[in-house]
C-alpha cells in the first residue's frame, strides 16, 4: 500500500513552501521569540490566501473542501519553516466543530475559522498533573464553565475554544467564546516563546456543549489521535529542516584542512538524524492515511506517530547543536530555534508516556482478539 501523498497533494506542498519561505523565514520565528506579536500575521495571512486553513472544512461552511491530508501537507512545511503561527491549535479547535458541533455552532465559528478571521484553540490540561477522567477538576453546569486550564497553546490570541470539563453525567467538550465575561487570561514562560501558550480561567464563563460528541472523554481522545497527526507532520518538517542545517554546516566547516562532514563521526550523527527522521516519516504518513480514512487503526498509528516524531524531532535538533560546535550554542545561532521547538513540542499533548502505553495496550487488545 502507497501512503504517500499525491502528485497533486505535492504540488500544494510547494505553494506552501515558497508562500512561508517568503512570509516565515528563520528570521521570524526569531523576531516572535524575542517578543513580537505571539505569532506571525504575515505567514497566518499567507495560508489563509491559498485556503489551507479551511482545507478540510466544506464549501457550504466557507471552506474549501479539500480534505484531512492537505492538513497534513501543510503542516510539514510550517515545521520545515518554524513558522510562528496558531495553526495546530485552530485546526484541532475546527475539528471538534465539525465533527461534532450543532448547526448553529458550525456556522458561527467554521467561516472565520477558515478564512483566519478567529484563530481557535482547545483546552484540557491543568497544571501538571496527571490529565484523566476522573481527575477533571474544571466544571461544566447550567452553561457555564468554572476553572483553569494551563498551558493552553495559543491562549492568549484564541477567539474560542474546545474546552476539556466535567459535566453533571461526566466528562463533556465544551464550546467557549473566550471574548464573553467570565474569562482570564495570562501568559506563561515557556521554552520557546515563539508558539506562546497560555493560562485560561473561568469564572461562571457562559459556554455550549458539543453535543454530537456523546463521550466526552472517547472524543477528546479522538480529538487527540487527530491532533498528534498534524504534530507529527509538523515535527518531521522541522527534524528535516535541522538536518539540511547540519550537513551544510558540515560541508562548509572545514577543520584540518578538510570539510568535518568527511569525518566517520560527523557522517554518523547525519546518517542517524536521517533514519530517525525517515522512521518518523513512515509512522506519520500511515497516520495521516488513517485519519483521513476514519481507519479503525486511527489510535495506534497516532500513537506511532507521535512517539516517533517526537524522538525524532529532539535528537534531529540535538545533534545539530552538537555538529555545529561551540557556535551552535550561540544566541546568534539558529540551531536553538529547533531546540526549543522540540522541547515544548515533546510536552504537548501529554507526556510521551502516555503515547507509549496507548501502542501496548492497542497491540494487547489486538494479540487478544
Amino acid at each position: 500500500m502507497n501512503f504517500d501523498f499525491s502528485d497533486e497533494q505535492k504540488m500544494l506542498r510547494e505553494y506552501v513552501s515558497r508562500a512561508l519561505d517568503a512570509a516565515a523565514p528563520l528570521s521570524e520565528a526569531r523576531r516572535i521569540l524575542t517578543g513580537g506579536d505571539g505569532y506571525s500575521q504575515g505567514a497566518w495571512k499567507a495560508l489563509a490566501e491559498l485556503g489551507i486553513l479551511g482545507a478540510a472544512i466544506p464549501e457550504s461552511l466557507g471552506g474549501i473542501g479539500l480534505g484531512r491530508l492537505e492538513l497534513c501537507v501543510a503542516a510539514q512545511e510550517i515545521g520545515r519553516t518554524l513558522a510562528p503561527v496558531p495553526f495546530l491549535s485552530t485546526l484541532t479547535c475546527a475539528e471538534a466543530i465539525l465533527a461534532w458541533g450543532s448547526d448553529a455552532q458550525k456556522q458561527a465559528w467554521l467561516p472565520r475559522l477558515a478564512t483566519g478571521e478567529a484563530i481557535g484553540t482547545w483546552a484540557d490540561a491543568e497544571g501538571p498533573v496527571e490529565l484523566r477522567a476522573d481527575k477533571i477538576s474544571t466544571r461544566f453546569v447550567a452553561g457555564a464553565i468554572k476553572g483553569r486550564k494551563l498551558p493552553v497553546l495559543d491562549g492568549g490570541v484564541a477567539a474560542v475554544a474546545v474546552v476539556l470539563a466535567l459535566g453533571v453525567d461526566g466528562p463533556v467538550l465544551a464550546l467557549a467564546d473566550l471574548s464573553a465575561a467570565g474569562v482570564t487570561r495570562r501568559a506563561i514562560k515557556t521554552i520557546d516563546p515563539a508558539r506562546p501558550q497560555g493560562e485560561l480561567t473561568f469564572a461562571g464563563a457562559p459556554a455550549e456543549p458539543l453535543a454530537g460528541a456523546g463521550d466526552g472523554w472517547a472524543a477528546y481522545r479522538q480529538l487527540m489521535n487527530r491532533a498528534s497527526t498534524l504534530l507529527a507532520f509538523e515535527q518531521v518538517g522541522a527534524a528535516d529542516r535541522a538536518l539540511m542545517m547540519a550537513r551544510d554546516y558540515a560541508l562548509e566547516r572545514h577543520a584540518f584542512g578538510r570539510p568535518i562532514g568527511s569525518y566517520q563521526g560527523i557522517k554518523h550523527k547525519l546518517a542517524n538524524i536521517y533514519m530517525g527522521n525517515e522512521v518518523a516519516r513512515v509512522h506519520a504518513l500511515w497516520a495521516a492515511w488513517a485519519t483521513s480514512t476514519d481507519a479503525p487503526e486511527l489510535a495506534l498509528a497516532a500513537a506511532g506517530a507521535r512517539v516517533s516524531a517526537n524522538r525524532a524531532l529532539s535528537y534531529a535538533a540535538q545533534e545539530n547543536i552538537q555538529t555545529h560546535g561551540g557556535i551552535g550554542f550561540t544566541w546568534e545561532s539558529d540551531c536553538q530555534l529547533f531546540y526549543r521547538r522540540a522541547r515544548l513540542y515533546a510536552g504537548l499533548l501529554g507526556p510521551e508516556l502516555d503515547w507509549k502505553e496507548r501502542i501496548v495496550s492497542r497491540i494487547e487488545q489486538r494479540n487478544a482478539a
